[in-house]
């Protein structure tokens, strides 16, 4: 059942049997070679909490052909997010869809200095044969991409990596390039002049992807841009600058949440702050919480929003969105059709997931497939109950899954089946690289014990 994307032709295995037979029982097989792999990991800061990012001995592979057919679809969503933005700010009935709370609203219509919403983002999807199905769309702080970059070049030094490349040529994604050339591009459609500007990367510093701020740190230093890491709380605006350890920044990478800020906001002050009075550019804005809201598709796929989408956009929103409401008591359409949400979600709940509108790493959603009728029914009624939590129901999509092999704490390897969540990202709109995890159950994300892999642009040599 192993495959990739890559098409084998008639002569040649693919690139997924191909690297499977480099695989050497008395090297890459053996116990001592994973826990030098992972060793390796963790020198490279590869990890989450105390686990490192790949327990697996392969990466995702990816074919010419097929990104050729995501990159059209992935860059339109994106261009989606940003005109929904744009009309729900002048819509009240619009942003009333998307369900941002109040004080979400009012930093949404702060003026960030500049038209781009979403510097980087994500899109969660599944990629088949026949299809592209998108999950959801991080369009706020999307974390992985300084791992996904090391992490890809860790493979491309294995032994067996040079050993593949004698059959297929390989393409690795310059990632932490492309996002630091968004930021500045938004940086300068700010205003800003400075030709090395301070960038601040902003989270706490409790979180598990800390390592990562460090990584990209490092990474733009490089590029002779100079940077930090800061947590919220460690910001001083005076005014008319903002600083850290001393240093007047001019762009912050915002990785702290907007719910965060929400919640904590006396230690987010100076943030806001400065970025009210525009003293700092701030990438992403704080307009991106209306994309980013689970209800995005439910405002991509509701025939109320037609005028807001062209002939070859409502077609491809059929082909490769799921059909997503928020969960309320009232009648809706269904592929043309008027149906009572709750009565039909109660009576087709092996077709439909449940999610929180604004969670993430997997938090709440229920999927109606692996849910007793009885516990789904409870679900829907906790959920209405909530009123000030906004959930939405969104249809059930085909997913990917292959076999990958797997190293387990003891160093033993065995071939898995696994879930492969393939997560474009994209940079002021444009696709610059993946993120790509894999899980054994329903649910593919870093925070519920998913593991990643690299993902490569693969094609066989002449």
């Amino acid at each position: 059942m192993s495959g990739g994307s890559v098409q084998p032709s008639r002569t040649s295995p693919s690139p997924v049997d191909a690297w499977h037979a480099l695989l050497r029982d008395d090297v890459e097989l053996t116990p001592a070679y994973c826990a030098e792999l992972a060793a390796r990991m963790r020198a490279k800061r590869l990890m989450f909490g105390d686990r490192v990012h790949c327990p697996f001995l392969r990466p995702f592979f990816i074919s010419e052909p097929d990104e050729s057919r995501v990159r059209p679809v992935a860059e339109t969503i994106a261009v989606l997010g940003e005109r929904v933005v744009e009309a729900a700010l002048a819509s009240r009935e619009l942003l009333a869809q998307v369900g941002l709370s109040e004080e979400e609203e009012r930093l949404a219509r702060i003026e960030p200095g500049y038209k781009t919403a979403s510097t980087a983002s994500r899109l969660d999807a599944f990629l088949l044969p026949d299809s592209l199905q998108f999950a959801e769309y991080n369009a706020e702080s999307p974390a992985g991409l300084g791992y996904a970059e090391t992490l890809a070049e860790v493979f491309r030094g294995l032994p067996i990596m040079k050993r593949f490349e004698q059959s297929f040529r390989v393409e690795s994604y310059p990632l932490s390039f492309s996002i630091l050339d968004a930021l500045l591009a938004s940086y300068r459609d700010w205003g800003g002049t400075s030709s090395k500007p301070l960038i601040a990367i902003v989270d706490w510093r409790e979180v598990p992807t800390w390592s990562e701020f460090e990584i990209l740190r490092e990474r733009f230093e490089a590029r002779g841009i100079p940077a930090l890491v800061s947590d919220p709380r460690d910001l001083v605006f005076d005014g008319r600058t903002l600083s850290a350890q001393g240093r007047k920044i001019d762009l912050v990478y915002r990785r702290v949440l907007i719910n965060d800020i929400v919640a904590h906001p006396a230690e987010c002050k100076a943030l806001v702050q400065a970025y009210e009075l525009r003293a700092v550019c701030v990438a992403n804005t704080l307009r991106c919480k209306i994309p980013h809201k689970k209800a995005f598709f439910a405002v991509l796929t509701d025939e109320r929003n037609d005028n807001l989408f062209s002939a070859a956009e409502h077609a491809l929103i059929r082909r490769h969105v799921p059909w997503t409401r928020r969960l309320e008591d009232t009648r809706t359409t269904r592929n043309g059709e008027p149906v009572e949400l709750i009565k039909y979600v109660r009576a087709n709940r092996e077709n439909f997931v449940m999610k929180p509108n604004d969670e993430y790493g997997g938090t709440g959603v229920t999927l109606g497939w692996e849910t007793e009728s009885g516990r789904w029914d409870e679900a829907i009624q906790e959920a209405l109950a909530e009123p000030d939590e906004a959930w939405v129901v969104q249809e059930r999509i085909k997913v990917r899954r292959e076999f990958f092999p797997h190293t387990d704490s003891n160093g033993s390897v065995t071939m898995r089946d696994m879930l492969v969540d393939f997560a474009p990202y994209l940079f002021r709109g444009r696709l610059a690289g993946y993120l790509c995890r894999l899980s054994a159950t329903g649910l593919a994300n870093v925070t519920s014990g998913g593991g990643q892999v690299p993902a490569f642009r693969v094609s066989p040599l002449a």
